[in-house]
């Protein structure tokens, strides 16, 4: 018989990647935690994480076992909530990584509505710009902004969103005669730092043939507040127009941008039904997010 306890805390090491953080989950000390693991490899002479500069990472061993264990445990929440009278539909913990764009002005309202609804569910959303490892346990599902075209994934697309120029009401105070794309050439931009773009379809820039990009980050949210500091021209998301009233839009005839959010997760938790009942009131909730923001 397995000792639960050490296989919760392969779980918070797996999905944290950290002795440390794993330990300020559990309340316990990372030397227990480092303990614990240690034991649970040498019962079953099986190596389950290796040590890298990011953290502990899963093995493909330990990739296996974590996905059977986050099952378990939601199976174990699931039951002991019925004796208590929660709602057992939906419950424990589940980590949603996505871009930032997505993480700042979708997923709070969205996340919350599906709080409000489950009580007994922890939602955890990590925004990172980059794509996220999901045989890591780095999440146990995440959104992207393209179709992933390798590894054991499930992807279904969640719905298109438009981009569009735009700038601060104070810096068109000072450019009043933009009425066409060259009118852009000289004047201070804002965008992603180049060497850090980590999909093709964040490479907003592009079709304006501008090479340089004087305020740049790899956050869209500080991107877009450098745009409300008057700092120059950027490609903005229309879904978060809503939260810069400092923003225009402006030459909309001239450049309009479609992209789109897709749901990715493991083929693994294909048969997971909290997974499966999680994502198809995220892709609802999601979908209707976009379109009231961006009707906004």
């Amino acid at each position: 018989m397995e000792n639960w306890d050490d296989l919760r805390i392969f779980l918070a090491v797996a999905r944290s990647g950290s002795l440390t953080s794993a330990s300020q989950v559990l309340k316990i000390d990372p030397a227990t935690v480092s303990r614990r693991i240690a034991r649970l490899e040498l019962k079953h002479a099986t190596k389950l994480f290796v040590k890298s500069p990011k953290g502990y990472e899963l093995t493909e061993a330990g990739q296996g076992l974590a996905a059977h264990v986050d099952v378990a445990q939601a199976s174990l929440s699931t039951g002991l909530n019925g004796l208590t009278g929660i709602d057992a539909d939906l419950s424990g913990q589940i980590r949603v990584g996505a871009p930032d764009g997505c993480a700042n002005f979708i997923l709070p309202q969205v996340c919350a509505r599906i709080s409000k609804d489950y009580p007994a569910l922890d939602i955890q959303i990590v925004a990172l710009p980059r794509i996220f490892n999901l045989s890591r346990r780095e999440a146990d599902m995440a959104i992207g902004v393209s179709r992933p075209t390798a590894g054991r994934l499930m992807v279904q697309k969640i719905t298109d969103y438009r981009l569009h120029l735009a700038a601060s009401i104070s810096f068109l105070a000072k450019y009043p005669a933009l009425v066409k794309l060259e009118d852009l050439v000289g004047l201070p931009n804002v965008g992603y730092v180049q060497d850090m773009i980590f999909d093709k379809e964040l490479d907003y820039l592009e079709p304006l043939g501008l090479r340089r990009v004087q305020l740049a980050s790899n956050s869209v949210s500080v991107q877009m507040n450098m745009l409300r500091q008057g700092a120059g021209v950027g490609i903005v998301h229309d879904f978060a127009m809503p939260f810069a009233p400092e923003l225009r839009q402006i030459l909309m005839e001239h450049l309009s941008l479609t992209r789109s959010f897709f749901l990715i997760r493991a083929e693994d938790d294909r048969n997971n039904s909290r997974f499966n009942m999680f994502a198809d009131l995220l892709l609802k909730g999601i979908r209707a997010e976009v379109a009231y923001l961006e009707g906004s």
